[in-house]
């Protein structure tokens, strides 16, 4: 009798082997279907949805899949490394229905309150500011001293966050998202923080997000609003850090935007749009559970299993093929955002902070070069994000002296800021 042909053994998505290669691990996942066995850490693993129609399906079908960890959690140790991003809590990212329709309103609602021109502003300001505090040296780290700064000064300004604080914020953040020892402390000090915060907001409002969230006529309690900010802060410091730093580093390796930054042929806008079908900042997430025992393109289900979605495996399978409206064809319809009632809702403003950080890069530091060899830098490792632990760079100093702060050194003129309200 033929033996029957056992399961492939899950691969790992952690450690340093697979941030220096995830694109090689999706290829050899790719071999077993639309669907292959993953392990996100020591004894928890899930399916990976590889494929791009596949992962369409999946976000799109609420029927068949819930956002409830809650049955699958209750198999995983409890200090799993991975829980403080897959485990539940009263956010929009873990519920269905009313409950889900409920939360989103509110933060659909609290981000509308971002005016899109005072944000441009604002990120211009920081950006030129972080970017005069190295200049003159002729050298930078762009991630520590840039893209993980720049986002954490915006949050503090529009959810009126201690700045006191922010560095717990960001440590807290990075720390759940690297999902390894010490994944549960960094995020029980960030939801302490922000617990501070909306405990203070409900005592006495002020002009800022948080405010909002409690006044909002969801009538969100603290606990919830804890939590829906939280989320907003994690979905949107570490990935926009990663975009603004992958952006940057795409920048700088395609020859195509050889010779001056300034003077590329391709534009930002290109870029953060090639970056976010070839290497998006979060990589793979969109948890779901099927509610019942089900087959799913050709692969048997049981119901609470966990399956994910890689966005970055489904974006770069050649022939993508199936878009309709919620993804349109052509160079938008990459799930980097993912698709369905659980799309990102902080698209436009990720991106106008993406956008404007690296205009501000592009124009100021124009020269800019990396400082070693691209293979020799390091990523991050952990399941979900794309991350890179640092991007050195190297270019002409700049006159920090001048009147503006951005002069060439040696030079009376200053660079025009590209970004600026109203440009």
């Amino acid at each position: 009798m033929t033996p029957l042909p056992q399961p492939p053994q899950p691969l790992a998505l952690y450690g340093p082997a697979f941030a220096a290669d995830p694109h090689g691990h999706y290829r050899r996942l790719r071999e077993h279907g639309p669907l292959a066995p993953v392990r996100l850490a020591p004894g928890v693993d899930a399916l990976l949805v590889t494929d791009y129609q596949a992962a369409v399906d999946l976000l799109r079908d609420s029927d068949t899949f819930s956002k409830d960890p809650r049955a699958w959690q209750a198999t995983v140790p409890a200090d799993s490394p991975v829980l403080p991003v897959l485990g539940h809590r009263p956010t929009a990212l873990f519920s269905d229905g009313p409950e889900h329709a409920r939360y989103r309103e509110a933060i659909n609602d609290t981000l509308a309150l971002i005016e899109p021109h005072l944000l441009r502003a604002e990120v211009a300001k920081v950006a030129q500011q972080l970017i005069g505090e190295f200049a003159a040296t002729g050298s930078g780290d762009l991630i520590a001293q840039y893209a993980r700064r720049l986002p954490l000064h915006v949050f503090v300004t529009w959810f009126g966050v201690d700045p006191a604080d922010g560095e717990r914020i960001v440590d807290g953040i990075s720390g759940m998202m690297n999902s390894a020892q010490g994944a549960a402390a960094a995020y029980a000090d960030l939801v302490a923080v922000v617990t501070r915060l909306v405990a203070d907001r409900r005592a006495r409002p002020r002009n800022d997000l948080a405010s909002y969230f409690l006044a909002h006529p969801a009538r969100l309690d603290n606990d919830e609003t804890v939590r829906q900010l939280t989320l907003l802060l994690s979905a949107g410091h570490d990935p926009s850090t990663n975009l603004i730093g992958n952006t940057i580093l795409h920048m700088l390796t395609d020859r195509r935007y050889a010779g001056s930054l300034h003077g590329g042929a391709m534009t930002a806008h290109e870029a953060i749009n090639e970056v976010l079908w070839q290497e998006p900042p979060i990589a793979n997430l969109a948890a779901h559970y099927p509610r019942h025992d089900t087959e799913f393109h050709g692969v048997r289900l049981r119901a609470g299993q966990l399956v994910m979605v890689s966005f970055a495996a489904a974006n770069t399978q050649s022939a993508p093929g199936g878009a309709d409206q919620d993804l349109p064809s052509g160079g938008s319809a990459h799930l980097a955002w993912s698709a369905g009632p659980h799309r990102c809702p902080a698209r436009q403003p990720a991106l106008l902070i993406a956008m404007t950080a690296i205009e501000q890069f592009t124009s100021l530091l124009c020269d800019a070069e990396l400082a070693v060899p691209a293979g020799e830098l390091l990523w991050r490792p952990g399941p979900f994000h794309r991350a890179l632990v640092h991007l050195p760079v190297r270019f002409t100093p700049l006159d920090t002296t001048s009147p503006a702060g951005t002069g060439r050194a040696g030079a009376h003129e200053t660079a025009e800021p590209v970004g600026s309200p109203g440009s």
